[in-house]
């Protein structure tokens, strides 16, 4: 993190260093400062989808909190992940995990969930639920796909707002949740916590 970014008075703090979501902060118009945050990601036996990325979320949420760069300033927070047959995808260790997870996706349904957590004070969670259908991918594509460097980083070993968007057939539910950032639960939360954005700006008193 640029010390220098700690003199400027943000909105909010952002617990994420993902591009993605900073991305669809900067198109809501939101004054944010990014701090990085690491976690055990662990999944809880007998956990669900929805409560694994909620509690990753607000565990984000709560050590960013704890930082104090910027105190009293509202923490948001997000975890996605991608979920086949029961089975949750994180990031692919290497080619052959990849391989594994993309030949799962490959001509089937799957679900992408993400957990939102925002603190000040006290806190809210938010989980939103995608289900996206991909075409049959050949195994050819798949080492293509992984030599440009795009799967590396990604839940599932695919970027939807990348080149991984070319095996997706059919979307039902949020494409930014599918990103890694709900944009419409994101506006529900950053209001309950009074921060401006493009479409509702931040109101401030008047001068005397």
């Amino acid at each position: 993190m640029n010390e220098d970014a700690t003199l400027t008075k943000h909105d909010l703090v952002l617990a994420s260093t993902s591009p993605r979501r900073a991305d669809i902060l900067k198109r809501l118009g939101v004054s944010f400062l990014i701090v990085f945050v690491e976690i055990d990601e662990s999944h809880s036996r007998g956990e669900t989808p929805c409560n694994y990325v909620r509690r990753l979320a607000l565990r984000k949420a709560e050590i960013a909190a704890s930082m104090e760069y910027q105190p009293r300033t509202p923490v948001l927070a997000a975890d996605t992940t991608v979920v086949i047959d029961g089975f949750i995808l994180g990031k692919p260790s290497g080619l052959e995990q990849a391989r594994e997870m993309l030949s799962r996706l490959s001509g089937r349904w799957h679900d992408v969930y993400s957990g939102l957590a925002m603190m000040q004070e006290s806190s809210k969670t938010i989980s939103v639920r995608t289900r996206v259908k991909f075409r049959s991918i050949k195994a050819a594509e798949i080492g293509r796909y992984w030599d440009t460097g795009e799967p590396r980083d990604k839940a599932g070993a695919y970027g939807i707002q990348g080149l991984g968007g070319a095996f997706v057939e059919k979307i039902d539910g949020s494409y930014s949740n599918v990103v890694g950032l709900p944009m419409a639960e994101t506006i529900v939360l950053l209001e309950k916590y009074k921060v401006g954005h493009l479409l509702r700006p931040k109101i401030t008193a008047p001068r005397s």
